[in-house]
């Protein structure tokens, strides 16, 4: 389909195998969609895993990184185009604005933050892209709860939730990304 995905994901290799496998599988099948991922530059945990396996089908890998993080064995040095930017504030701009749909595999903080910010930003109406979340092993079943207590008591509209799309199926989760249509944001304030 040549779109850009930003995959966010765990750098840490201290995970169950299950995610490992979902982030292999996730890679394999952006590459076979003929899709380029862009991520975070990282070789490690999922981050390395989902690239490895992007390039071992033929696709093609942009990592983006913060210059405080690109160092040798932490930066995945085989993408086909590395960008180094000089914060983190920035490479989430670049990936933003890079990217045509995101994809949050299990991840920790930084993924959630990263992942959090751009629904935000499409509920503000910054963007219109596909969002989903890969609910791998049922790992973002608390954060859904949270996401449906924060609907629950109001503070978000319940029009809300069509601004991701939640699956724990990796063929599913590119087959919405391919039919993805852009729907009318609903007013935040109103």
């Amino acid at each position: 389909m040549n779109r850009t995905i930003c995959v966010y994901s765990s750098s840490s290799c201290e995970l169950d195998p299950i995610y490992f496998e979902a982030a292999a599988k996730l890679g394999e099948s952006i590459a076979k969609h003929g899709d380029t991922m862009l991520f975070g530059g990282g070789m490690r945990g999922l981050m390395g895993a989902t690239a490895r396996a992007v390039h071992e089908h033929g696709g093609k890998v942009i990592g983006v990184i913060p210059e405080a993080l690109n160092i040798k064995g932490v930066a995945y040095e085989s993408c086909d185009e590395f960008i180094v930017t000089k914060d983190l504030r920035t490479r989430k701009a670049v990936m933003d604005e890079r990217s045509d749909a995101f994809i949050a595999l299990p991840g920790g903080y930084g993924t959630l933050e990263e992942h959090l910010e751009i629904i935000t930003l499409k509920q503000l109406g910054y963007h219109q892209k596909a969002i989903v979340i890969l609910n791998i092993n049922n790992y973002y079943d608390p954060l859904l709860r949270q996401f449906d207590e924060i609907i629950g008591q109001n503070f978000a509209k319940p029009e809300c939730q069509k601004l991701y799309f939640v699956t724990n199926n990796i063929e599913a989760c590119l087959d919405y990304i391919d039919r993805y249509r852009p729907e009318p944001i609903p007013e935040k304030w109103i």
